[in-house]
């Protein structure tokens, strides 16, 4: 029996120590499961600058180019160097056949360089002729680098621009060339300053004709620039680095000089401007006050707003925080918008800039519309005929009570006439008998308490 006893013990311990371990799964994965912290509030909960992930902003978008071999079906011929000899092999680029075309999707779609993928455009799209690619980013971006992998020889000159706008207008950002001032009147590898920071230089750098194929052209957007170690504190680079949009001209093609010789049709059919891959590294313009960007209702890319701020790139204060401009979040401050203090009467505000400086840069909220017979900048008093109820705080509703002694013009007039009239009243004899009744009366009232 004891032994029995002791079996049962031992299954029961057994029992409970399996239900707390069950149950401290059970708690591990609800913990597992929630949601992860917000990088826009640390720990406590306290606002800090957050931005969102850096990404190849380009990848699987649309590009738009001005041309692209195989339409017609047209031969184009890949040239090959061993020691001093050269040699041209001959391929047809066929818009209608799947594996034979180089359509602009190849740009940026996955790279992968074993079974490598290439844009192409038509044979010989020589200079004064030029050759763009435009591609639309969605939304404003801070861009960090725009690079471009080719299949064919790099360009002998291109140019790099943005726009700001989505394309309404355009900057350039970097010329290349290996005659900058003929091509782009831009001196060589001049010099950057603070006073032209929001200069585009030329360079001959990446400019050689090799390699062949596989040569690469990366611009870095704030390579160079003076102010970039204190970008946070330079709404000029700020400024410089943004874009919608993002165009590449390629201006003039690299030859061996041989376009021209007998065989010259073979030979221009050897120079094209062809890439595998174009990327444009950067993250969604947010200005430090979202961690993500996301599809809104109408499908276009958005910040996802913290902060209290709002806008596509949280630009801007959302509605009734106004009580500070305002500012980009930084490192040190995030700089969230704060709620006007109308004491629960306004549903509107609107900022001053004065009185925020008189404030000494704390509060510059103006209240609108003061609600429940509130007034004031911050509807902190009661208005005019209303007193204040000291049993309730003023962000009650019925905090102003109305005085009944207060009247208008009009009232008094007519609440006059009326005690005036009553007064004017006969005795039982037809008689006035109080002297000043009969004044009154005889001055110009009637009965009717108006004027005779």
């Amino acid at each position: 029996m004891r032994r029995l006893l002791e079996t049962w013990v031992a299954v029961l311990t057994a029992c409970a120590l399996a239900g707390r371990a069950s149950a401290g799964y059970g708690l591990s994965m609800f913990a597992a499961q929630s949601s992860p912290p917000d990088p826009c509030y640390d720990e406590n909960g306290n606002p800090r600058r957050c931005i969102p992930d850096f990404v190849n902003s380009a990848f699987g978008k649309d590009v738009r180019v001005s041309s692209t071999c195989g339409a017609p079906a047209a031969r184009y011929c890949v040239v090959t160097e061993k020691g001093e000899e050269r040699t041209r092999d001959c391929h047809m680029c066929d818009a209608a056949d799947p594996k034979k075309s180089h359509p602009p999707a190849y740009l940026t779609d996955l790279n992968n360089p074993h079974n490598l993928t290439c844009w192409q455009s038509e044979n010989y799209a020589q200079y004064p002729q030029n050759v763009t690619l435009t591609l639309s980013l969605g939304k404003k971006f801070e861009v960090t680098y725009v690079s471009l992998q080719f299949c064919s020889p790099r360009p002998e000159s291109m140019a790099i621009y943005k726009s700001m706008d989505y394309g309404k207008s355009w900057v350039p950002f970097q010329y290349y060339s290996t005659q900058c001032k003929k091509m782009y009147n831009r001196q060589n590898k001049a010099t950057i300053t603070k006073q032209n920071e929001q200069e585009a230089i030329c360079t001959d750098s990446h400019t050689d004709m090799h390699p062949l194929t596989g040569g690469l052209i990366a611009f870095s957007t704030l390579d160079g620039r003076p102010s970039a170690h204190d970008f946070d504190n330079s709404p000029v680079l700020q400024d410089w680095v943004t874009a919608t949009d993002i165009k590449v001209i390629f201006s003039r093609l690299h030859t061996f000089g041989d376009e021209n010789e007998d065989d010259s049709e073979l030979a221009r059919d050897s120079y094209f401007y062809a890439v595998s891959d174009l990327q444009v590294g950067g993250r969604c313009k947010c200005n430090g006050h979202a961690s993500k960007c996301v599809k809104d209702r109408e499908g276009n890319l958005v910040c996802e707003c913290k902060h209290n701020t709002a806008g596509p790139e949280c630009d801007r204060c959302k509605p009734f925080h106004y009580d500070r401009p305002w500012q980009r979040a930084t490192a040190r401050e995030a700089n969230e918008c704060v709620a006007c203090h109308c004491n629960l009467h306004a549903r509107r505000c609107r900022f001053n800039m004065e009185l925020y400086k008189l404030s000494g840069r704390r509060s510059g909220g103006v209240c609108l519309n003061c609600r429940h017979n509130t007034a004031g900048r911050h509807c902190h008093y009661c208005k005019e005929g209303y007193y204040r109820d000291m049993t309730k705080s003023i962000s009650h509703r019925r905090a102003c009570k109305g005085n009944r002694y207060t009247h208008t013009h009009r009232d008094e007039l007519k609440w006059g006439r009326q005690k005036l009239s009553s007064f004017c009243v006969e005795g039982p004899l037809g008689v006035k008998t109080d002297p000043v009744q009969t004044h009154c009366c005889h001055s110009g009232w009637n009965l009717t308490g108006k004027i005779s």
